[in-house]
């Protein structure tokens, strides 16, 4: 079937959606129009004042349906929807992806429909006039009189002709409601797959998601277990670090220049009590003894002070290296800190996916 869209024809309204046709056979399954999303317009005609719903799906026309006042677009789920041609003597129905498309095709729909309405009645009632015009101007004509048998069969095939057709608007009445059940279950199915579609993305998505969140916590363990041995070493560098050391090495020298301060303060005695009891040992001799013993000493306190001055800055030195010691364990333990939370949180979304 091809369709001819006339340059007096103008689209007012176009969205995309999935086509969709009830099958002639058994009008009750729906039979995809295409493959993929097409597009679906309105169109209107301004000089016969009607309204078309047209679309093409490569070279033929998948939709082609003039709009009646009679006609009912119905929402069968969130994003279905149909309406029945009788001209056409089919039913269409649309899918499309979201429901806001839904929503807006069915305003238009009902828009158009009202328009079709009062265009429907704007011509009755230039039929109804012209019509009384004719009556008017147009000679009456007696009425045939008839007498005979014929006219009595007349209208006894009328009234035959009136149940026949009363019958057969009950029956495709009861045809049309069973239909439109399937029609439901059919649009219902549709919702359940591409819900079922969305489902199974997500659940493949969930998986990977899960298998990054491994390696990443995997990769947090390894980094904590690094942390916590370099903390352990640092702690252990701490607890027997060289500033101990120093200190006792100090205390020494310290203990060390006061027993030798003693026992130059003793033999500076003995020298004096030597030299008054002998008496007979000259002045010259007494300071010559007493150069020779306090050189020595002199010697020594010098040596002493500078080692006191070596261990001093080593003591200072021990002490900055302990103090970014220090700084260095509180730099690990907070990104132990920050691994423990991230780590936590990789727990709690992991709980969370599982319990889902």
């Amino acid at each position: 079937m091809c369709v001819c869209v006339c340059r007096r024809e103008q689209p007012i309204f176009s969205t995309r959606a999935h086509v969709f046709q009830i099958d002639p056979a058994t009008k009750r399954n729906w039979i995809p129009a295409s493959k993929h999303a097409v597009t679906v317009s309105f169109f209107y005609d301004a000089n016969k004042h009607a309204y078309r719903i047209i679309s093409v799906g490569g070279t033929k026309a998948i939709i082609n349906s003039t709009i009646s006042h009679n006609m009912t677009f119905t929402k069968t789920s969130q994003k279905f929807g149909q309406w029945a041609d009788s001209r056409a003597n089919t039913v269409y129905g649309l899918g499309f992806a979201t429901e806001q498309q839904l929503h807006q095709f069915a305003e238009r729909f009902k828009e158009v429909r009202e328009a079709a309405r009062l265009a429907r009645e704007k011509s009755q009632d230039k039929m109804e006039l012209s019509n009384a015009a004719l009556s008017i101007a147009a000679p009456q004509s007696p009425p045939v009189m008839c007498v005979n048998g014929p006219e009595d069969k007349l209208f006894r095939s009328q009234s035959a002709d009136i149940t026949l057709s009363s019958e057969k608007e009950r029956i495709k009445k009861m045809l049309s409601e069973g239909s439109i059940c399937e029609m439901n279950l059919e649009s219902e199915l549709f919702t359940l797959q591409d819900s079922n579609a969305k489902l199974v993305a997500a659940l493949h998505e969930a998986n990977a998601n899960v298998e990054q969140w491994k390696k990443q916590l995997v990769a947090y363990q390894e980094e904590t277990e690094r942390l916590r041995d370099q903390v352990a070493d640092l702690e252990a560098h701490g607890g027997q670090g060289p500033s101990d050391m120093l200190k006792d090495e100090l205390t020494q020298s310290l203990e060390e220049l006061e027993n030798l301060l003693k026992a130059k303060d003793g033999v500076r005695a003995d020298t004096h009590t030597h030299t008054h009891t002998d008496g007979g040992e000259s002045p010259a001799t007494y300071r010559c003894t007493s150069l020779k013993v306090t050189s020595p000493l002199e010697m020594r306190n010098v040596e002493l002070e500078r080692r006191v001055q070596n261990t001093e800055q080593n003591l200072a030195s021990a002490l900055q290296d302990r103090e970014r010691a220090e700084n260095e364990v509180q730099r690990v333990i907070q990104i132990l800190d920050v691994k423990i939370f991230d780590l936590n949180d990789l727990r709690q979304s992991l709980v969370k996916l599982i319990s889902k």
